[in-house]
Protein backbone atom coordinates (compact mmCIF):
# COMPACT_ATOMS: atom_id res chain seq x y z
CA UNK A 1 0.00 0.00 0.00
CA UNK A 2 2.87 1.94 -0.72
CA UNK A 3 1.62 3.70 -3.52
CA UNK A 4 -1.94 4.59 -1.44
CA UNK A 5 0.00 6.04 1.47
CA UNK A 6 2.44 8.55 -1.36
CA UNK A 7 -0.92 9.78 -2.84
CA UNK A 8 -2.72 10.56 0.32
CA UNK A 9 0.41 12.58 1.52
CA UNK A 10 1.23 14.29 -1.34
CA UNK A 11 -2.78 15.23 -1.87
CA UNK A 12 -3.70 15.76 1.79
CA UNK A 13 -6.18 12.73 1.44
CA UNK A 14 -7.36 11.33 4.64
CA UNK A 15 -7.75 8.10 4.56
CA UNK A 16 -10.48 6.57 6.73
CA UNK A 17 -10.51 2.69 5.62
CA UNK A 18 -9.40 0.68 2.28
CA UNK A 19 -9.58 -2.74 1.09
CA UNK A 20 -7.95 -4.08 -2.42
CA UNK A 21 -9.87 -6.84 -3.75
CA UNK A 22 -8.41 -9.12 -7.06
CA UNK A 23 -9.69 -6.69 -9.41
CA UNK A 24 -11.10 -3.44 -7.95
CA UNK A 25 -10.06 -1.56 -4.54
CA UNK A 26 -12.52 0.54 -2.05
CA UNK A 27 -11.61 3.80 -0.52
CA UNK A 28 -13.27 5.87 2.13
CA UNK A 29 -10.96 8.92 2.36
CA UNK A 30 -11.64 12.47 2.90
CA UNK A 31 -10.44 15.14 0.43
CA UNK A 32 -10.50 18.76 1.91
CA UNK A 33 -8.58 20.23 -1.04
CA UNK A 34 -11.09 19.01 -3.25
CA UNK A 35 -8.32 17.00 -5.86
CA UNK A 36 -10.03 13.64 -5.68
CA UNK A 37 -9.43 13.84 -9.71
CA UNK A 38 -5.90 14.42 -9.61
CA UNK A 39 -5.50 11.67 -7.01
CA UNK A 40 -7.21 9.21 -8.36
CA UNK A 41 -5.53 9.95 -11.52
CA UNK A 42 -2.16 9.45 -9.75
CA UNK A 43 -2.81 6.52 -7.90
CA UNK A 44 -4.00 4.49 -10.19
CA UNK A 45 -1.48 5.47 -12.75
CA UNK A 46 1.22 4.77 -10.73
CA UNK A 47 0.02 1.36 -9.36
CA UNK A 48 -0.71 0.58 -12.73
CA UNK A 49 3.13 0.92 -13.99
CA UNK A 50 4.53 -0.62 -10.89
CA UNK A 51 2.09 -3.54 -11.27
CA UNK A 52 2.66 -4.21 -14.82
CA UNK A 53 6.72 -4.01 -14.51
CA UNK A 54 6.68 -6.04 -11.46
CA UNK A 55 4.51 -9.01 -13.27
CA UNK A 56 5.92 -8.13 -16.86
CA UNK A 57 2.52 -7.04 -18.34
CA UNK A 58 0.73 -4.53 -20.07
CA UNK A 59 -2.59 -2.94 -20.16
CA UNK A 60 -5.17 -1.75 -17.36
CA UNK A 61 -5.07 -3.73 -13.75
CA UNK A 62 -8.66 -2.59 -12.07
CA UNK A 63 -11.84 -2.57 -14.13
CA UNK A 64 -13.63 0.91 -15.54
CA UNK A 65 -13.29 4.08 -13.68
CA UNK A 66 -14.03 4.94 -10.44
CA UNK A 67 -17.19 6.09 -9.16
CA UNK A 68 -17.19 8.58 -5.90
CA UNK A 69 -20.00 8.35 -3.74
CA UNK A 70 -20.17 11.71 -1.47
CA UNK A 71 -20.79 10.41 1.89
CA UNK A 72 -21.88 12.38 5.13
CA UNK A 73 -19.36 12.27 7.35
CA UNK A 74 -21.25 11.93 10.72
CA UNK A 75 -23.66 9.63 9.93
CA UNK A 76 -22.87 7.03 7.80
CA UNK A 77 -18.66 6.93 7.90
CA UNK A 78 -19.02 4.24 10.37
CA UNK A 79 -21.23 1.77 8.51
CA UNK A 80 -19.55 2.61 5.48
CA UNK A 81 -15.83 1.82 6.82
CA UNK A 82 -17.24 -1.61 8.05
CA UNK A 83 -18.52 -2.39 4.95
CA UNK A 84 -15.30 -2.13 2.97
CA UNK A 85 -13.21 -4.13 5.51
CA UNK A 86 -15.96 -6.83 5.17
CA UNK A 87 -15.65 -7.22 1.61
CA UNK A 88 -13.48 -9.99 1.23
CA UNK A 89 -15.43 -11.91 3.52
CA UNK A 90 -18.97 -11.52 1.70
CA UNK A 91 -17.20 -12.67 -1.06
CA UNK A 92 -16.28 -15.68 0.82
CA UNK A 93 -12.45 -14.89 0.28
CA UNK A 94 -11.77 -15.89 3.52
CA UNK A 95 -13.90 -16.31 6.80
CA UNK A 96 -13.11 -12.93 9.04
CA UNK A 97 -11.93 -9.22 8.59
CA UNK A 98 -8.76 -9.99 10.24
CA UNK A 99 -7.52 -12.67 7.80
CA UNK A 100 -7.39 -10.27 4.47
CA UNK A 101 -4.23 -8.56 5.01
CA UNK A 102 -4.92 -6.39 2.37
CA UNK A 103 -7.50 -4.08 4.06
CA UNK A 104 -7.55 -1.40 7.02
CA UNK A 105 -9.30 -3.43 9.30
CA UNK A 106 -5.70 -5.30 10.74
CA UNK A 107 -4.62 -1.87 11.22
CA UNK A 108 -7.68 -0.45 12.37
CA UNK A 109 -8.47 -2.99 15.23
CA UNK A 110 -4.70 -3.14 16.32
CA UNK A 111 -3.26 -6.07 14.86
CA UNK A 112 -0.71 -4.64 13.31
CA UNK A 113 0.49 -0.53 13.31
CA UNK A 114 -1.26 1.56 11.46
CA UNK A 115 0.53 3.56 8.70
CA UNK A 116 1.06 7.29 9.02
CA UNK A 117 -1.73 8.25 6.52
CA UNK A 118 -4.07 5.90 7.61
CA UNK A 119 -6.42 7.91 10.09
CA UNK A 120 -7.54 5.31 12.69
CA UNK A 121 -8.68 7.54 15.37
CA UNK A 122 -11.54 9.31 14.39
CA UNK A 123 -13.28 5.94 13.79
CA UNK A 124 -12.07 4.49 17.27
CA UNK A 125 -13.00 7.88 19.05
CA UNK A 126 -16.69 6.85 18.41
CA UNK A 127 -16.76 4.07 20.39
CA UNK A 128 -14.76 4.89 23.59
CA UNK A 129 -12.28 7.03 24.64
CA UNK A 130 -9.94 4.28 25.57
CA UNK A 131 -8.43 3.21 23.03
CA UNK A 132 -8.33 -0.35 24.11
CA UNK A 133 -12.44 -0.52 24.36
CA UNK A 134 -12.66 1.15 21.38
CA UNK A 135 -10.87 -1.49 19.46
CA UNK A 136 -12.85 -3.82 21.05
CA UNK A 137 -15.72 -2.65 20.50
CA UNK A 138 -14.58 -1.91 16.50
CA UNK A 139 -14.30 -5.41 16.59
CA UNK A 140 -17.21 -5.95 17.78
CA UNK A 141 -18.80 -3.60 15.62
CA UNK A 142 -17.42 -5.30 12.56
CA UNK A 143 -17.90 -8.73 13.48
CA UNK A 144 -21.57 -8.07 13.75
CA UNK A 145 -21.75 -6.33 10.52
CA UNK A 146 -21.72 -9.68 8.61
CA UNK A 147 -25.12 -9.93 8.20
CA UNK A 148 -26.19 -6.74 8.09
CA UNK A 149 -28.03 -4.94 5.01
CA UNK A 150 -25.51 -3.21 2.47
CA UNK A 151 -25.55 0.76 3.05
CA UNK A 152 -26.03 1.05 -1.25
CA UNK A 153 -29.59 0.60 -0.37
CA UNK A 154 -29.87 4.35 0.79
CA UNK A 155 -27.72 5.53 -2.17
CA UNK A 156 -29.83 8.50 -3.38
CA UNK A 157 -29.42 9.74 -6.83
CA UNK A 158 -26.26 7.25 -6.87
CA UNK A 159 -23.89 10.19 -5.68
CA UNK A 160 -24.87 10.84 -2.10
CA UNK A 161 -24.94 8.87 1.07
CA UNK A 162 -26.64 10.33 3.81
CA UNK A 163 -29.57 12.21 5.36
CA UNK A 164 -32.17 13.98 3.41
CA UNK A 165 -30.90 17.65 4.68
CA UNK A 166 -27.22 16.62 3.67
CA UNK A 167 -28.36 15.59 0.03
CA UNK A 168 -30.64 18.77 -0.07
CA UNK A 169 -27.59 20.87 1.21
CA UNK A 170 -24.93 19.20 -1.61
CA UNK A 171 -27.43 19.08 -4.40
CA UNK A 172 -27.52 23.06 -3.79
CA UNK A 173 -23.84 23.51 -3.86
CA UNK A 174 -23.34 21.66 -7.27
CA UNK A 175 -26.15 23.17 -9.08
CA UNK A 176 -23.86 26.42 -7.52
CA UNK A 177 -20.24 26.88 -8.30
CA UNK A 178 -19.23 23.73 -6.63
CA UNK A 179 -16.35 22.21 -9.04
CA UNK A 180 -18.16 19.57 -11.21
CA UNK A 181 -15.13 18.05 -11.74
CA UNK A 182 -15.06 16.08 -8.68
CA UNK A 183 -17.85 14.31 -10.07
CA UNK A 184 -17.73 12.03 -12.58
CA UNK A 185 -19.72 13.03 -15.84
CA UNK A 186 -21.21 9.43 -15.76
CA UNK A 187 -22.79 10.44 -12.31
CA UNK A 188 -24.36 13.92 -13.30
CA UNK A 189 -28.26 13.69 -14.20
CA UNK A 190 -31.10 15.62 -15.06
CA UNK A 191 -34.50 15.56 -12.93
CA UNK A 192 -35.83 11.95 -12.89
CA UNK A 193 -39.52 11.57 -13.64
CA UNK A 194 -41.53 9.96 -10.69
CA UNK A 195 -41.47 6.44 -10.01
CA UNK A 196 -45.19 6.11 -11.59
CA UNK A 197 -44.16 7.60 -14.86
CA UNK A 198 -41.52 4.97 -14.48
CA UNK A 199 -43.81 2.17 -14.54
CA UNK A 200 -46.67 3.60 -16.77
CA UNK A 201 -43.88 4.47 -19.60
CA UNK A 202 -42.21 1.12 -19.21
CA UNK A 203 -42.96 -1.93 -20.97
CA UNK A 204 -43.06 -3.97 -17.92
CA UNK A 205 -42.23 -3.89 -14.44
CA UNK A 206 -38.49 -4.90 -14.55
CA UNK A 207 -37.88 -2.73 -17.04
CA UNK A 208 -39.72 0.16 -14.97
CA UNK A 209 -37.04 -0.48 -12.05
CA UNK A 210 -34.12 -0.53 -13.98
CA UNK A 211 -34.91 2.61 -16.03
CA UNK A 212 -35.91 4.74 -12.31
CA UNK A 213 -32.22 3.30 -11.02
CA UNK A 214 -30.35 4.58 -13.90
CA UNK A 215 -32.52 8.07 -13.65
CA UNK A 216 -30.39 8.12 -10.18
CA UNK A 217 -33.06 9.78 -8.35
CA UNK A 218 -34.31 6.86 -6.35
CA UNK A 219 -32.69 4.44 -4.18
CA UNK A 220 -32.72 0.47 -4.41
CA UNK A 221 -35.03 1.00 -1.03
CA UNK A 222 -37.32 3.80 -2.18
CA UNK A 223 -37.75 1.73 -5.96
CA UNK A 224 -38.26 -1.52 -3.90
CA UNK A 225 -40.92 0.00 -1.51
CA UNK A 226 -42.40 1.76 -4.47
CA UNK A 227 -42.89 -2.01 -6.20
CA UNK A 228 -43.42 -4.00 -3.08
CA UNK A 229 -40.00 -5.66 -3.16
CA UNK A 230 -37.29 -5.88 -1.12
CA UNK A 231 -34.00 -3.73 -1.85
CA UNK A 232 -31.92 -7.05 -2.77
CA UNK A 233 -34.43 -7.95 -5.01
CA UNK A 234 -34.18 -4.69 -6.66
CA UNK A 235 -30.59 -5.05 -6.59
CA UNK A 236 -30.95 -8.66 -8.03
CA UNK A 237 -33.20 -6.80 -11.35
CA UNK A 238 -30.97 -4.01 -12.21
CA UNK A 239 -27.94 -6.05 -12.46
CA UNK A 240 -29.33 -8.70 -14.58
CA UNK A 241 -29.67 -5.69 -17.02
CA UNK A 242 -26.31 -5.32 -16.80
CA UNK A 243 -26.40 -1.97 -14.14
CA UNK A 244 -23.96 -2.03 -12.13
CA UNK A 245 -24.84 -1.33 -8.64
CA UNK A 246 -21.16 -2.36 -6.55
CA UNK A 247 -19.24 1.09 -5.73
CA UNK A 248 -15.44 1.02 -6.17
CA UNK A 249 -14.78 4.28 -4.44
CA UNK A 250 -16.11 6.14 -1.09
CA UNK A 251 -14.94 9.77 -0.80
CA UNK A 252 -16.06 12.60 1.71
Amino acid sequence: MTVLGSVCERYNWVCHAYCLMSNHYHLLIETPDGNLSKGMRQLNGVYTQTFNQTNDRVGHVFQGRYKGILVEKQSYLLELARYIVLNPVRAHMVHAAGDWPWSSYRATSGISDAPKWLEVDWLLASFSGSKKNAIKSYRNFVMEGKGQPSPWAELRNQVYLGSSEFVTQMVALIDGDKDLSEIPSSQRRPKPRTLKQYFEQAQDRNHAIVTAYKSGGYTLKEIGSYFGLHYTTVSGIVKNYGVTTKIRWQYR
